[in-house]
C-alpha cells in the first residue's frame, strides 16, 4: 500500500502523522510525506525579487523542518519499518496534494483537518476537502477525538 501523508506543521496535520505511526500496516507499505510551501500572494509579488526569494526559501525550508519532524516521528513507531520518502513543493496545497498522490501512484492519503466552519471556510478554503473530492484513490481525513477537540482543529 503506497500512503501519502500531507503535512503542514500544525497540530491537525500532526493528527494525520499520528494515524499513520500509530497502525499495522502490510509488509509491502511505503509511506511519502508531503508538505506544501504555498505560493506567493499577490501583494509579495509586488516586492523586489531578492525578497521574494527569501521568502520562498524560508517557506522551503520551514516545509522542509515539517517534513523531516514527521519521518523522525514515524521511525519512532510502528511505522518504522516501512520505507519512507518525502517531498517538498512550492505550489497551492490543494493541488500539490492531489497532483502529487497521482504521479506517485498513492493507494491512500492521509490528511488533517483544520475544521474551519461557515466564513472560516469560506475565505481560507478547505484543503482537506479538496484533497477528498479531487483525489483518484482513497482519502482519509484526521481528526482529533472529541475529548481532545479544540479550536484549532
Amino acid at each position: 500500500m503506497k500512503i501519502l501523508i500531507a503535512a503542514d506543521g500544525s497540530e491537525c496535520s500532526d493528527v494525520a502523522v499520528e494515524e499513520v505511526a500509530k497502525r499495522p500496516w502490510p509488509a509491502d507499505s511505503v509511506v511519502r510525506i508531503i508538505s506544501v510551501a504555498e505560493t506567493l500572494p499577490l501583494e509579495v509579488l509586488s516586492l523586489p525579487p531578492r525578497y521574494r526569494e527569501d521568502i520562498e526559501r524560508a517557506a522551503r525550508r520551514r516545509a522542509e523542518t515539517i517534513v523531516e519532524r514527521a519521518i523522525a516521528r514515524l521511525r519512532d513507531s510502528n511505522a518504522r519499518f516501512l520505507p519512507i520518502s518525502s517531498t517538498v513543493v512550492v505550489d497551492s496545497p490543494k493541488d500539490a496534494i492531489v497532483e502529487e498522490a497521482e504521479r506517485w501512484g498513492a493507494d491512500l492519503i492521509v490528511v488533517g483537518s483544520h475544521g474551519y466552519r461557515g466564513p472560516e471556510r469560506a475565505l481560507l478554503g478547505s484543503v482537506s476537502h479538496a484533497v477528498a473530492t479531487q483525489a483518484k484513490c482513497s482519502v482519509e481525513i484526521a481528526r482529533r477525538r472529541h475529548a481532545e477537540y479544540d479550536e484549532e482543529c
